[in-house]
């Protein structure tokens, strides 16, 4: 009525699929921070990246035309094409986010005009204890 099971046909118990599961369990549970930290990383390595690319553009266009850009958006519709686009923030995931810093004055007084400096729109404290709108 019953059969047996023969000796090689053995499983695991029900302990043993326990132990796997508990251990991959705890592996998850410390790898899920260092991912999170990484994509934090990431995000901040495309914001230096992106600040850099956005500064050294205004240069130039500075340096070609001797005025500082109206809007970023003049970078891109300008005949020299300095960018091909205005990258996003990584932080708001926005082109539209972010703040640009007039020139300082000029040395007759009057109030300068232009993009003289851009930084992040978002209010996020970075890791190194600054915020992305002060990088």
């Amino acid at each position: 009525m019953f059969k047996r099971i023969a000796k090689t046909q053995r499983g695991f118990t029900l302990i043993e699929l326990m132990i796997v599961l508990s251990i991959i369990g705890i592996l998850a549970a410390i790898a899920a921070p260092n991912y999170q930290w990484g994509i934090v990383r990431a995000r901040e390595s495309v914001l230096r990246e992106d600040l850099y690319t956005l500064r050294s553009t205004i240069d130039q266009y500075y340096a070609d035309q001797g005025k500082y850009p109206e809007t970023l958006q003049e970078l891109v519709e300008n005949k020299n094409k300095y960018l091909r686009e205005i990258p996003k923030d990584p932080f708001t995931k926005s082109r539209e986010t972010w703040v640009t810093a007039a020139p300082p004055a000029t040395d007759s007084g009057e109030p300068a005009t232009g993009v003289y400096d851009v930084h992040s729109g978002s209010t996020l404290m970075g890791s190194n204890g600054v915020a992305y709108n002060e990088w």
